[in-house]
């Protein structure tokens, strides 16, 4: 029996620096790009949590991760938004890396969010004065500007939707759960306050 209690002792302290091993390491990996999301989070005027939930959204922050649609990276960014933000920003040099090798120059985490973060800064033009922008910016960057503006299109004269109504008229069921998660993980880690 003793040596029955010293082994179960033993299998618990092991169970337990196991559990903490993989806390403390799910912590470093959700949180390895931090600086990174918050540099350019700053210069899009932008809410670092907002970036930091889509991409745990997006790729759990796996840099490597390349999408159906030929997105990739960290935020899932597109050749072609890609494209469009060198030549908008005359970056010469990523225009001709994107030439060569799209997949590898957005493979990169600090360029993959610096383009993402300019595609989030730029849908969000047309939704900042809007009540709960973050929902119509969130379903844009999923499934695309006009079908955003197509669900939260309102008759003349009558208020914006709230939210709650602008996620129910998402038709597109991934994207309508997309938005859910990512809304849900950002109000969750701004009330947390967890940095």
């Amino acid at each position: 029996m003793p040596v029955f209690r010293r082994f179960a002792f033993a299998a618990l302290i092991l169970i337990a620096l196991l559990a903490a091993g993989l806390y403390f390491f799910n912590r470093y990996w959700v949180h390895r790009y931090d600086a990174l999301i918050a540099r350019q989070a700053a210069v899009y005027r932008l809410d670092p949590d907002l970036v930091w939930s889509i991409i745990y959204e997006e790729t759990y922050f796996r840099p490597w991760k390349k999408g159906d649609a030929g997105e990739v990276g960290l935020m899932q960014v597109t050749p072609v938004v890609a494209r469009e933000w060198a030549a908008e920003t005359g970056m010469r040099a990523f225009e001709e890396q994107m030439r060569r090798d799209p997949e590898g120059a957005l493979r990169a985490p600090e360029r993959n969010i610096q383009v993402g973060c300019w595609y989030l800064e730029k849908i969000a033009k047309d939704y900042r004065d809007t009540p709960g922008w973050e929902a119509r910016v969130v379903a844009a960057y999923n499934a695309g500007p006009s079908r955003a503006a197509d669900w939260n299109r309102v008759a003349p004269g009558q208020r914006p939707l709230t939210t709650a109504e602008f996620i129910a008229r998402i038709d597109i069921p991934s994207t309508r759960s997309y938005v859910t998660n990512v809304l849900g993980r950002y109000r969750k880690k701004k009330a947390s306050g967890e940095q």
